[in-house]
């Protein structure tokens, strides 16, 4: 395999699109726009391109991406079958684009700040194989969101992953390191946990929030629950033994309690107890519901791992200079 070259790397912009039909040819001009500025700049090869990945768009994304790259060389569009979801989208343009020098992943709507390429490329420049766009603050982001956020991120952090703050899947990573994540085959994929884990040299690039400029967020509440579940039943046993501290402690106040009304029977006190009877059984009911679906979660993921189906399907791969279907 040829030797990665640091000085003028060939780079992939891999851009995960879901119904985008709004933003995408406005954000896919300026990606282009800065590509060639960066080529013509000698900071990247002039073979680097940008490859969107069509996960599954019920709108006009996928028409108008195609559209754009039989037109201009520059663009690739990877078309996948349904929609995988956001981590399944990213691993597919990552896999796709395992050739190139350097990767760097960002979202369809440019909110991360485009601009900061040329920072990513000189931290890999200087020796580093990851590099993790942070965001400054989140300014831009609502009351709602930032407590959502912040709660993640402190769980994530009690839980033991190792996360970093702030940070989305905005990156660069290496072709080395590309080759390190095809070694794992686990179907539940959480690349902001999952990279970080692997242990290469890593650099961080600070950059400020933009305002979207058309289209929704495709990240609903739903989607962010779940993609946080992911992160802690993916890389840590850590709620498991969580229940297993409560369990022992509810044994130990059952146990106490157990003697306390044991004594108030032998003095002969009359104790009623239908509300202390009722909020024990809330109480333990509580506990044993969110224990089952804790264990429930785990056993699911095992479940699907023993599966071992494809992350995903590509559907059709389209560029200037040839059209596979």
């Amino acid at each position: 395999m040829k030797e990665s070259n640091r000085e003028l790397p060939v780079l992939y912009l891999v851009v995960p699109c879901y119904n985008e039909e709004e933003i995408i040819l406005k954000s896919a001009s300026v990606m282009r726009d800065r590509i060639r500025g960066l080529i013509s700049s000698h900071v990247i090869e002039k073979s680097s391109r940008i490859l969107f990945v069509n996960d599954g768009s019920r709108d006009n994304t996928f028409n108008l991406l195609a559209d754009a790259a039989r037109k201009d060389d520059i663009f690739i569009v990877v078309s996948l079958v349904g929609n995988t979801g956001h981590q399944n989208a990213l691993w597919a343009g990552i896999m796709t684009a395992s050739k190139a020098d350097i990767i760097i992943t960002i979202d369809a709507d440019l909110q991360q700040d485009i601009n900061a390429l040329e920072s990513f490329i000189e931290c890999y420049k200087k020796g580093a194989e990851v590099v993790y766009g942070v965001r400054n603050d989140r300014n831009s982001d609502g009351t709602f969101k930032k407590l959502t956020a912040l709660t993640y991120y402190k769980l994530m952090q009690v839980m033991g992953s190792r996360v970093l703050k702030n940070h989305a899947d905005y990156r660069l990573i290496s072709r080395k390191v590309v080759d390190a994540l095809k070694e794992y085959n686990e179907s539940n994929l959480f690349l902001r946990g999952l990279i970080p884990s692997l242990g290469f040299p890593s650099d961080i690039v600070y950059f400020d929030v933009k305002e979207r400029t058309g289209g929704e967020s495709k990240y609903t509440l739903s989607k962010m629950f779940r993609l946080a579940t992911d992160g802690i039943t993916s890389f840590t046993i850590t709620p498991l033994r969580i229940i297993s501290f409560t369990g022992f402690i509810t044994m130990l106040f059952s146990v106490g309690f157990s003697i306390f009304s044991f004594i108030e029977w032998i003095q002969g006190k009359n104790v009623p107890g239908y509300t202390t009877l009722l909020l024990v059984t809330l109480f333990m009911s509580a506990i044993i519901l969110l224990s089952l679906g804790v264990i429930g979660e785990y056993m699911g993921k095992i479940y699907i791992e023993t599966k071992n189906r494809p992350k995903y399907l590509i559907d059709c791969v389209i560029c200037r200079e040839t059209e596979e279907e």
